[in-house]
């Protein structure tokens, strides 16, 4: 591996790659030989950062549902063990359940390590890494790799003990127990969410523990429930709840079924997105509206942190009629939590931290991104609603909706994309103040954010450079029927005269 390029394997805060050959333009960099390099890696890292030696370590492993998942996790476990430390073997996991490890009485793992590549094709894998402090930021992945690269571990003389152990129940145990006492039943405190039809759809991923550890034990009934079975050819629909196609399966699920109630998850199970009685989406702003209502009936006038394409009209709910603080941030989860956690630092009270991708964290729960633990929220309050005749939905009656939502993903074709897209941003940013019903929305923190305020238009468009790829992103919304196309027409007339920019995604 003389050659091999290790700082490919980052992707920000993660390790990803390709594990699996057959996919055309897309060579294997994950292998065997490499997982278990990167095993001692984060053996060593934890060592050094802890003051503690290899062999007092104590690590725990889980994976998602991916075809190279237990080669490949096999490999880190091997690795952390040739330096002594014992590694604990949770199999199918989640990536907050590996997080939950490092604080659960009983467990209490020194790190843990999750292998998956989210929502990303069947040929991708990856590692999530956590301490109890929580996941690794990107400096911390770079010395890893760095540590990997150069290949100086020292094995140990007996190497460390690999044991299976059942976490997913512990940690599944600990969201009923949170439902049970929320929800406080006077009748049934066992089994709250009896009654209720609730339908789960794991995508084939690492989920599906939720329908059979978390729902039944609690009472509901979870026929209809789709897709639960792990399998990493994902056969059925891609396991993120921002594909339509995905979505447009659990609501039709939720209908056929006539359930109370639908949940989706992607693959590691750190995103969610629900489903209402009537086979309506509650995900992107949606999810936000209402998971921001629960937590300002908990915590008045919190700042709720979300990405930056978040609609006028969210923010104007949460605002105006939660009586909260909308705080828009750049996109990427890790920046909208870090956001949250760095406010929470000055003294401004901020108890959600959520993207629209379905990533969403609450202070209460360790600012962790956890699906599972969000749509929990979501059920305790079905549950409340349910004994007293209200639906879940009404916490959000008042959320003003655009008529018309677009996304357009400009490709920028220069090898130096980020200065070049960056002058595009700042060419439109000329064109938008010469408009006389163009105004630059204030407080904006990536790319440039525009209000249009024409009645033909009556909306906002978003551009932003891409935090990878050489992409510019553009998010339109408009509170009339035909306002995105009017909108699209006059960016066209700047985008048309600038060299360099793959236009094909308007048509």
């Amino acid at each position: 591996m003389q050659d091999f390029n290790w700082k490919k394997l980052q992707n920000g805060s993660d390790i990803r790659g390709v594990a699996i050959d057959g996919v055309p333009n897309e060579s294997v960099n994950l292998t065997p030989d490499v997982a278990h390099r990167l095993g001692q890696a984060f053996t060593t890292w934890l060592a050094t950062k802890l003051s503690k030696a290899p062999t007092e370590l104590q690590l725990a492993i889980g994976r998602d549902s991916r075809i190279s998942g237990p080669t490949l996790m096999q490999s880190v476990m091997d690795g952390i063990a040739s330096l002594g430390a014992q590694v604990y073997d949770f199999a199918m996991a989640s990536t907050p359940a590996m997080f939950m490890s490092t604080i659960t009485p009983g467990f209490d793992c020194d790190g843990a390590i999750m292998m998956t590549a989210s929502h990303l094709p069947y040929n991708r894998n990856g590692l999530k890494f956590f301490t109890a402090q929580g996941g690794l930021g990107k400096p911390d992945i770079k010395e890893i790799l760095t540590l990997a690269e150069q290949n100086d571990f020292s094995t140990a003389a007996t190497a460390g003990i690999i044991e299976p152990r059942d976490f997913i129940s512990v940690y599944a145990h600990q969201l009923v127990e949170k439902i049970r006492t929320a929800v406080n039943h006077s009748k049934n405190f066992e089994q709250p969410l009896k009654g209720l039809n609730i339908i789960v759809d794991a995508g084939n991923g690492a989920g599906g523990f939720y329908a059979s550890k978390v729902l039944e034990p609690l009472g509901a009934d979870t026929t209809g429930s789709q897709f639960l079975d792990p399998d990493g050819m994902f056969p059925n629909h891609i396991p993120n709840p921002e594909n339509h196609d995905a979505m447009a399966s659990i609501c039709q699920a939720v209908l056929d079924n006539e359930a109370d109630f639908g949940i989706i998850f992607d693959t590691d199970v750190d995103r969610s997105a629900a489903v209402d009685h009537q086979g309506q989406e509650l995900n992107r702003n949606r999810l936000i509206a209402l998971i921001s209502a629960i937590v300002l009936q908990e915590h008045p006038g919190s700042t709720i942190v979300t990405d930056s394409i978040t609609s006028d009209g969210l923010a104007q709910f949460i605002e105006q009629d939660l009586q909260g603080k909308h705080h828009r941030f750049k996109r990427g989860y890790k920046n909208v939590i870090n956001e949250a956690v760095r406010l929470n630092h000055t003294g401004e009270d901020s108890w959600l931290a959520i993207e629209t991708s379905g990533h969403g964290a609450m202070r209460e729960n360790y600012f962790l991104d956890d699906g599972a633990y969000l749509v929990s929220k979501l059920l305790i309050e079905l549950a409340k609603a349910n004994q007293t005749g209200r639906s879940l939905t009404d916490l959000i009656a008042t959320l003003k909706e655009p008529k018309e939502s677009r996304e357009i993903r400009i490709k920028i074709g220069v090898d130096e994309f980020k200065p070049y897209g960056e002058s595009v941003i700042e060419q439109l940013k000329a064109f938008v103040e010469q408009q006389t019903d163009w105004s630059l929305v204030p407080n904006n923190y990536e790319g440039i954010r525009v209000a249009c305020s024409s009645s033909e238009e009556d909306g906002w468009f978003l551009l932003r450079l891409s935090l990878h790829d050489p992409v510019l992103p553009l998010n339109i919304e408009s509170n009339v029927e035909g306002g995105v196309i009017k909108i699209t027409e006059r960016l066209l007339t700047v985008f048309n005269a600038i060299e360099s920019l793959d236009l094909s995604a308007f048509s």
